[in-house]
């Protein structure tokens, strides 16, 4: 396998934000040998060479990957799942292997069937927009975000080495972590927050339908709390069904939380609700200044 970054050919495939915005920043920033673009619809195909988002563009997952020196699949994770099984006759030996999907356990278990001369990487890159599809795309969407690496057992160190200059290439900062830590982690920072929101949302539209001047009164903290409700909902779909344990414990702690504030409420103690938010208040505090 290639170990320098710059002898690479990389082929991602998938070009919705996610990978379109790695595929920019990996052409303007010459940071390797080639760079293709793999996508259903002829028309993002179109889009993405002669929009210079990339080298070569192909909506053939054989002929894009085949001879690659990287495979980043930078689709739904539930795709990544089949599409694993897809291309590993395809992918030359000693290749790295990477995904883009924001849950890992069931990714990296498709990874190890793939055949023994594949080098394998799990990531997720932790950032993104509530925004989807090629048109979402921007070069330096990476920049300062952390970049989740999750070796398997039979990645070799060279191979781990390669996904984490990629990611520095970019400008995120590598994080190596198991898989399972990932997705129990997650569920709580990323998972959590959008069935949240989702019914906030919902709770929301409730009074909407008694009195609907509360839309037009809605303003910063609505919308900065409800922001990623309007998240792709297939791609959300595929993270939940596939983290359902670690979400479901989430939204058991959650609940926790939600049900002691209002025992606190009800009860009418000011002096343990103030103690309450106060310490919520300084931890989101801590976690900016971090």
């Amino acid at each position: 396998m290639a170990t320098r970054l710059a002898d690479c050919r990389i082929a991602v495939v998938g070009l919705g934000l996610m990978g379109a915005s790695l595929c920019m920043d990996l052409v303007q920033g010459k940071h390797c040998r080639e760079v293709r673009g793999v996508a259903r619809r002829t028309e993002t195909v179109l889009q993405a060479f002669f929009g210079g988002a990339v080298d070569l563009a192909t909506n053939d997952v054989a002929t894009g990957v085949m001879g690659a020196d990287i495979v980043i699949l930078a689709t739904p994770v539930r795709t990544i799942v089949t599409m694993l099984r897809e291309i590993g006759p395809h992918v030359w030996p000693g290749a790295l292997v990477m995904d883009m999907g924001s849950t890992k356990a069931e990714i990296c278990a498709a990874m190890n069937q793939l055949p023994p001369g594949v080098q394998p990487v799990g990531g997720h890159p932790m950032c993104g927009k509530e925004t989807a599809g090629f048109g979402a795309a921007e070069a330096n969407l990476y920049c300062n975000a952390p970049w989740v690496l999750s070796p398997l057992p039979r990645t070799s160190p060279d191979a781990l080495a390669l996904a984490a200059e990629l990611a520095t290439a970019v400008g995120a900062r590598p994080v190596v972590i198991e898989a399972a830590r990932h997705d129990r982690l997650v569920a709580s920072i990323s998972h959590l927050p959008f069935l949240l929101a989702s019914a906030l949302v919902h709770a929301v539209n409730e009074v909407g339908q008694e009195d609907e001047l509360v839309w037009r009164l809605a303003a910063g903290g609505f919308r900065d709390t409800s922001r990623v409700a309007a998240s792709d909902t297939r791609m959300f779909m595929d993270i939940l069904m596939t983290n359902r344990e670690a979400v479901l414990a989430q939204l058991d702690a959650f609940d926790a939380q939600l049900a002691h504030l209002r025992s606190l409420l009800a009860a009418g103690d000011e002096a343990a609700l103030r103690e309450t938010l106060a310490l919520s208040q300084a931890k989101r505090a801590a976690w900016k200044r971090a």
